[in-house]
Formats: structure tokens, sequence, C-alpha cells
């Protein structure tokens, strides 16, 4: 543990990078009177509980050794601490032990964060820590969001307007509002979770739908940040990428969706590394279909990929969906049964009924009852759940409300050879490298959304 608090002093500058950096852009942005910047940082901390010290034993975990978690967390706290973010979203945060929940709270508090701490459902010990900075964020309101499923998720949402000092930059006619969400999606163990993942980011967006409705909210930025246990070549990412989301390191370092292999955040308990951690940012401006269609399109997209995968061409998976029916024509009742050979119903964690019969409604364009080959082939195999919308020009909307936007100045992940796409083998602050993202306040018009 000794050699890890060396290597985070050492690092000291490289730990500081994104922080000089903002720090430098808003002294150069208020010199030239525009907006300062915020910084938004995510990271899985990796609980003690789930830390193996001895790969032939798994039983031998940090949390079984004071000494070793303690200083291995007070050196994540120098590092956020020295690093000073916006806005801090940490996953895995050891809730269960009042010691290490005292130290983050103290030290946080101390260094001028207001702190919202979240555990996971059924006492599993480790949960959400999400932190904003008081002289930077007025909290207008915190909600938890649990979701009672399989892998006793959760997630937290922050309404918060920004204060002093981006307020000099404040006009009457607009409040500088976003809304943060923190949360740590399920690990794919196997195929049949890959639904479970697909329904947890559903449901955040339809809660954050539901908290700006009822709240009557104008539009506003929305920042995602978390673990979610997926890559960018999952159905996760294209899902979120259709409701008009953008990642932000992506978007910063210009990587196109298809870069899947240009950076790495995480190697996993079976050693594998692969790019797991975002910060979403969905701008007002941004078109948005409806929630509920984009749901749809996501899972025809995970149902053609099982197809694909299972080596079906569209003439084999037409025939395949048709079952034992004579007619050129897939029924309700076929449908049924090539998801459930799918593994995507029939389980716990599977599509409900009722989600199984919108999937159907959707698929039967014309209502008759059936899907012939065109439906099929249009509403299923040729599934537009990947296809990406750009914004929309302010001329073809006409005028719009102004609001507030982030342009993405810059993104950094630490340790820096992640960025790189490979794993440095001294680094054991976590399992998990760590993201941080500048943002600037913009003034932008609103998109006229479809949900």
């Amino acid at each position: 543990m000794r050699k890890d608090c060396r290597r985070v002093s050492k690092m000291k500058g490289r730990i500081s990078k994104i922080g000089s950096y903002a720090i430098s852009s808003s002294i150069r942005d208020q010199q030239q009177h525009q907006q300062p910047c915020i910084t938004c940082t995510t990271f899985n901390i990796l609980a003690p509980i789930y830390k193996r010290l001895n790969h032939e034993d798994p039983s031998c975990r940090e949390s079984d050794y004071r000494a070793y978690w303690l200083a291995r967390n007070r050196s994540i706290l120098d590092s956020l601490i020295y690093e000073r973010s916006s806005i801090i979203c940490l996953q895995e945060f050891w809730v269960g032990n009042e010691e290490l929940v005292n130290l983050y709270e103290k030290r946080l508090g101390d260094a001028g964060y207001v702190n919202f701490k979240l555990g996971r459902t059924n006492n599993r010990g480790d949960g959400l820590l999400t932190a904003v900075r008081k002289d930077h964020f007025k909290v207008l309101n915190y909600r938890e969001f649990l979701f009672n499923d399989f892998g006793d998720r959760v997630a937290q949402l922050l309404h918060v307007e920004i204060a002093a000092p981006f307020s000099q930059c404040r006009t009457n006619d607009i409040r500088q509002e976003i809304l943060i969400v923190n949360t740590h999606l399920l690990f794919p163990h196997d195929s049949s979770l890959c639904i479970v993942r697909l329904h947890q980011v559903y449901k955040i967006l339809q809660y954050v739908e539901s908290y700006q409705k009822e709240s009557n909210l104008n539009p506003m930025p929305i920042i995602l940040c978390g673990d979610w246990n997926g890559s960018k070549r999952g159905h996760v990412y294209k899902f979120l990428r259709s409701q008009g989301f953008v990642s932000s390191y992506d978007t910063a370092h210009q990587y196109a969706d298809a870069d899947a292999q240009k950076w790495v955040s995480h190697r996993n308990h079976r050693g594998n590394i692969c790019g797991v951690d975002f910060i979403w940012l969905l701008n007002p401006n941004r078109y948005r279909k409806l929630l509920k269609t984009s749901w749809s399109e996501a899972v025809f997209a995970m149902f053609k990929y099982l197809l694909r995968r299972a080596s079906l061409t569209e003439n084999d998976a037409f025939a395949f969906l048709k079952a034992d029916n004579h007619g050129d024509y897939i029924n309700y009742s076929g449908f049924c049964e090539a998801l459930r050979q799918l593994n995507l119903i029939g389980h716990c964690n599977g599509l409900s009924v009722e989600e199984s019969k919108e999937l159907w409604d959707q698929a039967d364009k014309d209502g008759n009852g059936v899907v012939d080959l065109t439906e099929f082939q249009q509403r299923i195999w040729n599934s537009s759940g990947s296809e990406q919308r750009e914004e929309i020009s302010h001329e073809a909307r006409g005028i719009q409300e102004q609001t507030i936007g982030f342009s993405i100045k810059n993104a950094v992940l630490f340790p820096p050879e992640v960025e790189k796409g490979t794993w440095p083998e001294d680094y054991s602050l976590s399992d998990h490298a760590r993201l941080t993202v500048v943002f600037s306040p913009i003034r932008m018009p609103c998109s006229q959304s479809l949900s």
C-alpha cells in the first residue's frame, strides 16, 4: 500500500492534469468575459468487500485488513480533493463501513462538497456517492431510484442550479440548471442479463423524464455518470446514442462510435480490459425520439444480434420466427416462442408479457395480427436502433426558446496508459480508471423533443 501512496504523490502532476486545465481555462475565459468551466468526475473506487488480495483464495478480501483499505481510500480521496472537480460521482462506495463513510464525508465536506450516499438494496454493502461543490452549485432537489430488480442496483438524481462564480454570466431569462445521474449497472455475467441492463437504462430515462414532467422543468442538460458495465459495442451504448446522448470522452477526442478499442477504463475480474465508464451528455438542443420507440428499437437490435449470432441469414431468421406456421408470415405465438428460445422471455429477468405485446404491436405495422416478410425486414431485421440523429438546425425548427447547454472542452482518463488501450500493472487504486470531463456552459436553442 505504501507503493500506491508513493505513486499517487509522484504522479500529482498527471493527477491534476484535468484540474489544471479547468483552472487555466476558467481564468482565460473570465478574462475574455466568457463562461468559466466546470468539471465532472466518475470513478468506480472498488469496494474493499470486492477487492481480492489473493487470486488463489477468492475469500481473501481487502475488507478484512483495515490498514490496506484505509490507505487506499485515503489515496483516492487525496487525488479527488487535489483535482477538485465540480461534480464527483463514485460507484462501489463502501456504505456498509461507518469508518470509511465518515472519512469520505469529513474529507469531502471539509473540501467544500455536499455529499449524497445511497446503498444498494438488500444490504449488499456498497453503493453510490455523489458530491457537488457548494461554491459551484445550489442543490434544488435530490432523488433516489431503486431498480428493485436482479442485482439490487440503484441510481441517484440531483437537480442543481449553477451558482457562483458562474452566476456572473446569468441572465434574468435563463436559469442555468442541470440534472445529474449517478449509477452502476449490472455486470453481464451471462447473455440473459443483457436485457436486464437495457431495462435498467430504460428505467433511468423514464424516471428522469417523469421528474422533468412532474416538476414542469424547462429543457436543461442531463449528465449521466457511472460504471455502465458495457462497452461501445453494446446495446446500452446504442440505446443512449439513439436518445441523443453523447459520450463526453469520445466527443472530446473526436472518436466515432466504431472506435471501441481506442481506450479502456476497467480490468474486470476475468482479466479482460474494456471501456465501461462513461459521462454521457444530453444537451437541450439534441433531437430525442419517443423513449418507447428507442426502447423497442434497442430490443429489436438485440433480437437481431442474437439471431445473427446463431448464424441465421435474413431468410433463415424469418423461417425461424414462422416456426410451424404454413403461411408466409409470423404470428404472435411464433414470435413469443422465438423470444423464449433466444432467452429474452421465460425467466424472471426477461421481458414482461406487456413488453412482449408492445414489441409485437411495433412489429405488426399494419395491425392485421401477423408480420409478413416486409414488416419483418423493416421492424426487426433492419431496425434503426443504432441510428444516430444530429442536431436539428435552428432554422429548421423555427424560433425556439434559449437555454443553457454544455460544450465539451476536454476529457482525461487516469492512469494515462488506459487512454492508449493498455492497463498499467503497477496501478492498484482500483480496477477502474478515473474519468474527468471539462464542460463549458453555452447558450443554445431548445430542441422540440418527441418524448
